[in-house]
């Protein structure tokens, strides 16, 4: 008889973030209840003490105010077990002068890891670097995985908020570096039209100066 293996389904984009009852440096928290109503970023790191990690953190933290501009909270995660986390926090404080006020997650024992699709097979068990950007209403809506080797680059997770929310709020949608398209520059992208009617009625709008189109298919315009 062939083996019948009970494999975990790593969730996805527009899946419902998975609930938990995970153990931090700020106590016993609920995913996603915790932070119902607010947006979060949760990002794993392959282990405490460790250079680039380290790196990553007080990046973090030194841009978690505009985080919470956009409404969005930041949680850590590796598999180290909370005391690690802990003196690894009182480390860069005492050591770099940035108090880190975000929870970790002690996920000691590898099961949320796992659940999230964070560990490499290749690179042992410590997680990669995965970001997952979860929206208000607790739906994934972005997974990004760098490998240990490379560390993250926060301005871009500020940008994929932001352009979330965007695209959420006025039904647009954001071109490559927004909001410093070399095209468009912080215009945003106008969904093309889904009939021939309203194809001629985007051209229209484009010869009143009410939208910019360079054909009926790629309009743009300005957020205000």
């Amino acid at each position: 008889m062939e083996e019948v293996r009970n494999e975990v389904r790593v969730p996805s984009l527009g899946d419902r973030f998975p609930e938990m009852e995970v153990k931090t440096t700020h106590g016993v928290i609920k995913l996603p209840d915790a932070f119902k109503g607010k947006w979060f970023v949760l990002f794993s790191h392959p282990a405490d003490f460790t250079p680039v990690c380290t790196t990553e953190f007080i990046a973090f933290q030194n841009r978690k105010k505009e985080f919470e501009e956009l409404n969005c909270e930041l949680i850590g995660l590796s598999v180290d077990q909370v005391f690690s986390h802990i003196k690894w926090v009182e480390w860069i404080k005492e050591n770099r002068g940035v108090e880190i006020t975000f929870p970790i997650i002690a996920d000691d024992m590898g099961q949320i890891a796992q659940q999230l699709g964070m560990i490499h097979p290749k690179k042992g068990t410590n997680t990669v670097r995965a970001v997952f950007i979860v929206d208000d209403k607790g739906i994934i809506r972005l997974v990004l995985y760098y490998p240990q080797e490379v560390g993250r680059n926060i301005d871009e997770i500020i940008r994929a908020v932001h352009a979330l929310q965007t695209t959420d709020k006025y039904g647009v949608a954001t071109p490559a570096n927004w909001p410093n398209n070399e095209i468009v520059k912080d215009h945003v992208i106008i969904p093309p039209a889904d009939s021939e009617e309203a194809a001629k009625e985007r051209l229209e709008k484009a010869k009143s100066g009410e939208i910019e189109c360079f054909d009926w298919w790629f309009c743009h315009k300005p957020l205000s």
